[in-house]
């Protein structure tokens, strides 16, 4: 028997020997593989700081000596965690080696060069790259990553010049969750594969620059965060039913696009949905009825949109609504019947822009298109309007409406049988749309017009008109191959009958059988006695053509009559100076007025130099009403009281630069119109003289009224008053940026060129500097000009510039409103020097504003809470980025509301009692006629083209900076 010590021992030793085999085994499977080693080696080579590491000098093993901010399983790198170190360098190339890799996170540093290829990292799950430099990622990035379910790219400023679109490769991640990429200069649309992604959660693709509408595939994801909010230039567009039908949906962010369409009614399904931004888009028409059963809802932004109707009544803290068309300014208060009419009858024609953005308000008697009688609706009038839609039954709700003219649309569907209803009704044109039978039957009172609707009038030979005005026998067809009746600009007119039938213009019941001669008499008379006097009016200017002009007269050039914007009517100064020298904005010529008359083209009147100097007393210092850059501003009283204003350039100022802006204001005032646009009624150029003749504004420039008051012992202006010259001002810069025949920028707005009338009315001046902006281009690169204090900051770095930019100098000129400081003072405390800057610190506290007003006016609480409005509505034009910024459109929009109504003391200055010189004469005739229908009874709507069509507003930002993606 073995010796008990003995076995005791052999035990022992036996023990250490496994202990060693154990040790030893250890070691080697914790060596850590060679490649692996390599790979952090040159990871940490390209740091510009790896101390920050504290990996070991010369270590050989991160994985069995554990290396800080390295994980392995086994001899294999499984995660790299050094976020938030302050690292910078490049990664390296060959990083897709690391192909146990499951979990990266390497962000909030700064990280720079070219992201490497992962391609391959099947084993990779998590991927956070956020907030470092890296400034390209390579095509094959996001290939063969099988397992990936979190990853991360925002704030990096990958591929900037160029962008990178929205790699195919995603397609193929099946277990991807979370898509994080904001801000990192995404470009193009979201491709259609992203709505087959089931497993995605989360997608956020904030600040990029992507664009185009959501696909429909959209409707099938579970996602349940989804930013796609503040893309750069337009950003998306479109409806949004295929993002509401996302029911799984927790928060929605949409703001700063252009999405448009109405707010669908299935966003109520989203019932797990806490915190909806749809602020800072085009959305428009009714907020769905029931969002208020979402009971999670907790925080919702619809500010700056169109949207219409009332505002719902959700008991929630965060609910902001402004810059909207509501009718009512509080939440709970519905609209009016006939306001509530009028909107289900602009859904059903799906919201027409050229409509939506006059309609705000509980008042639709101002809305474009509508006319009153008695403060009730008695019109509708909304022809050649590209009406799409069906007509609503809710017009039968409009009992005092005599005139329904929907003419020259596209509209569908039947007929409203409610319309029959309707007892005041006397006329309904519904021609030229695509309505089909059956046609209700109508009062015997009611004309109804019914041609060229295909399906309601399959035989053109005899085209149905209501039940007591059977066809007339003699009616026919166009000749084959002949052409309709156009109009001047080729398209085609509205009316097809032929001109033998003339009685067919005006289907007027009861009238007899010599009423119906006369008429067809008395057409070819009118149009004769119109050929022969254009054949007259042009021999005559031929004539005049050949005349030497005296140097006292004014030269009159040749005008297209069809284009009646740029028509004045003028007196002429000629050699006896005695004569006057008038103008008036008429398109109507002469009514009435004496001595020797002309229609000319504004912009073009030559003046002598000899008239201006007679009729400004030689220039005289007494005469001087101010000075500027130009030179000086001398006030002309002609013989018969008429007053103008003469700019004179003085000799010292005459260089290329000064005569570039004598022909651009030229230029300019020759192609624009407006009411609250200062008028060029003429110019002289002789020798070294350089003059500019205007209107003349009783009242001087704003800057006066607001700063020199005192001084110059006037009367401060009040709230009101500042509000009307915010408004016309805002009308005026709208019209040269959306409304003329090209869009201009005016680069020089500020209260100095803002003068004002008589009654306080205001004008913008001095176009010395306007760009012509082109078409399609956002942005056009010219030498800097302008004011100081009121320049956008992306203006003055870049000498880039879009209409923007004068929305911003508007911003400036209503924080002067408000405050009754100049834009810029050197004089004042630095903190308050720069008053744009100053007063975004102060607009959001009540109390820091309301010891900004100015001192001059009196602030109740009313006042007050327009004020706030206004200061509001300046920070937004006055954001940082010009996507930001607001179109001046919308700030029309915002004003509106706020100021009284107003309309001119004589409404033939626009319009001409509704006659269209652009129309041909059968048609002009036939609009007489149907207004003669009327009897009297009701208003007629006369469309302003002119007047102010708020455009879409653009995103604002919530703030100057917005790191959380908002």
């Amino acid at each position: 028997m073995e010796d008990p010590k003995k076995l005791h021992l052999w035990a022992l030793l036996l023990l250490l020997l496994l202990l060693l085999l154990c040790c030893f085994s250890y070691r080697v499977t914790a060596e850590t593989n060679p490649g692996d080693l390599a790979i952090l080696n040159d990871f940490k080579k390209g740091l510009e700081n790896p101390e920050l590491l504290k990996w070991p000098s010369g270590g050989a093993d991160p994985c069995g000596d554990k290396w800080m901010h390295v994980y392995c399983v086994g001899s294999r790198v499984s995660q790299i965690q050094v976020q938030n170190l302050g690292l910078k360098g490049p990664l390296p190339e060959n990083f897709n080696k690391l192909t146990e890799l499951t979990n990266i996170g390497l962000q909030r540093n700064s990280f720079n060069g070219k992201l490497p290829s992962f391609s391959g990292l099947s084993k990779l799950v998590y991927a956070y790259l956020d907030y470092n430099e890296f400034d390209a990622i390579p095509p094959d990035f996001f290939s063969g990553l099988d397992s990936l379910q979190f990853i991360s790219l925002d704030y990096n400023p990958l591929n900037q010049s160029s962008g990178w679109e929205f790699p195919k490769d995603i397609e193929s991640l099946t277990t991807l969750k979370n898509l994080s990429m904001n801000r990192c200069n995404l470009v193009g649309g979201i491709p259609d594969f992203v709505g087959g992604m089931g497993s995605l959660e989360k997608l956020l693709l904030s600040y990029n620059n992507l664009s185009g509408p959501i696909p429909p595939s959209f409707s099938g994801l579970n996602l349940k965060t989804l930013w796609l909010n503040n893309q750069g230039g337009t950003g998306f567009t479109g409806p949004i039913d295929a993002i509401a039908a996302v029911v799984s949906l927790q928060q929605l962010w949409l703001h700063g696009n252009s999405f448009t369409g109405s707010i669908p009614d299935g966003i109520v399904d989203c019932m797990a949905l806490s915190d909806l931004s749809l602020n800072n888009n085009q959305f428009v028409g009714l907020i769905p009825a029931n969002i208020t059963v979402m009971a999670n809802l907790a925080e919702l932004k619809l500010d700056n949109n169109q949207l219409m109707g009332s505002i719902p009544d959700l008991k929630i803290d965060n609910f902001t609504y402004s810059g909207n068309l509501f009718c009512q300014s509080k939440p709970g208060i519905p609209c009016s019947p006939e306001v509530s009419a009028l909107l289900d009858f602009l859904k059903d024609v799906k919201y027409p822009p050229n409509i939506v953005s006059s309609w705000s308000g509980n008042d639709p008697c101002s809305w474009i298109g509508v006319s009153c009688s008695k403060n009730s609706v008695s019109s509708l009038i909304l022809q050649n309007r590209e009406l799409n839609g069906t007509i609503s039954p809710s017009l039968g709700e409009l009992k005092s409406l005599v005139n329904i003219k929907l003419g020259g649309n596209s509209l569908s569907g039947m007929i409203p049988s409610s319309l029959t209803g309707l007892k005041s009704l006397k006329m309904l044109n519904l021609t030229t749309n695509n309505l089909k039978p059956p046609l209700p039957k109508f009062d015997s009172s009611v004309t109804v017009l019914t041609d060229d609707n295909p399906l309601l009038n399959p035989n053109p030979s005899a085209p149905p008109t209501s039940d007591n005005s059977p066809p007339s026998s003699n009616e026919s067809p166009p000749s084959p191959g002949k052409a309709p009746p156009s109009s001047d600009n080729g398209t085609p007119s509205n009316s097809r009958s032929p001109p033998s039938n003339h009685s067919t213009l005006l289907r007027t019941n009861g009238w007899s059988t010599m009423s119906k001669i006369l008429i067809g008499s008395l057409v070819p008379l009118v149009a004769l006695i119109f050929i022969v006097l254009c054949v007259l009016v042009f021999r005559q200017q031929k004539k005049k053509n050949h005349t030497v002009v005296t140097p006292n007269s004014v030269v009159v050039h040749p005008k297209n009559l069809s284009d009646p914007d740029n028509i004045v009517k003028i007196t002429v100064a000629a050699n006896n100076i005695n004569k006057s020298m008038t103008s008036s904005n008429s398109q109507c010529g002469n009514s009435g007025a004496t001595g020797e008359t002309h229609v000319i083209e504004a912009g073009n009147m030559i003046v002598s130099v000899q008239v201006l100097r007679n009729v400004t007393r030689n220039f005289a210092p007494e005469n001087e009403l101010g000075r500027g850059g130009f030179g000086a501003v001398y006030k002309g009283v002609f013989d018969d009281g008429t007053i103008v204003a003469v700019k004179r350039m003085e000799s010292a100022m005459i260089s290329n630069k000064a005569l570039d802006e004598f022909q651009s204001e030229i230029a300019v005032l020759s192609k624009v119109r407006h009411r609250h646009l200062v008028s060029l009624l003429g110019y002289s150029a002789e020798g070294s003289e350089r003059l500019l003749v205007y209107e003349y504004m009783p009242q001087g420039a704003l800057s006066q009224h607001l700063f020199q008051w005192e001084d110059l012992k006037l009367e401060p202006l009040s709230w009101k008053k500042r509000l009307i010259i915010a408004l016309d001002v805002a009308r005026g810069v709208e019209y040269l940026h959306n409304l003329a025949h090209q869009k201009f920028i005016h680069r020089d707005l500020k209260s100095s060129n803002i003068l004002l009338g008589e009654d306080f009315r205001a004008k913008v001046s001095d176009f010395g500097l306007v760009k012509l902006a082109p078409d399609g281009k956002t942005s056009v690169v010219t030498r800097l000009a302008g004011t100081f204090g009121y320049l956008a900051p992306e203006y003055a770095v870049t000498g880039k510039i879009t209409t923007k930019a004068d929305v911003f100098s508007y911003g400036v000129v209503l924080m002067e409103l408000v405050t009754g400081l100049t834009a810029l003072d050197e004089n004042r405390p630095e903190e308050t020097r720069y008053l744009a800057s100053w007063f975004w610190q102060v607009k959001s506290s009540k109390d820091k504003l309301m010891s900004a007003i100015d001192r001059a006016l009196d602030v109740d609480d009313e006042t007050f809470e327009s004020i706030s409005i206004i200061a509001e509505l300046a920070g937004h034009c006055t954001a940082r980025e010009p996507h930001q910024r607001p179109d001046m459109g919308h700030v029309v929009n915002v004003l509106g509301p706020l100021v009284e109504k107003w309309k001119p003391v004589n409404e033939d200055d626009d319009e001409c009692s509704g006659i269209d010189l652009h129309q041909p004469l059968l048609q002009m005739v036939k609009g007489w006629q149907d207004a003669d229908q009327t009897n009297g009874s009701g208003t007629m709507s006369l469309d302003d083209s002119k007047g102010s069509i708020p455009a879409r507003p653009t995103g604002f930002a919530e703030s100057f900076t917005s790191a959380d993606g908002r």
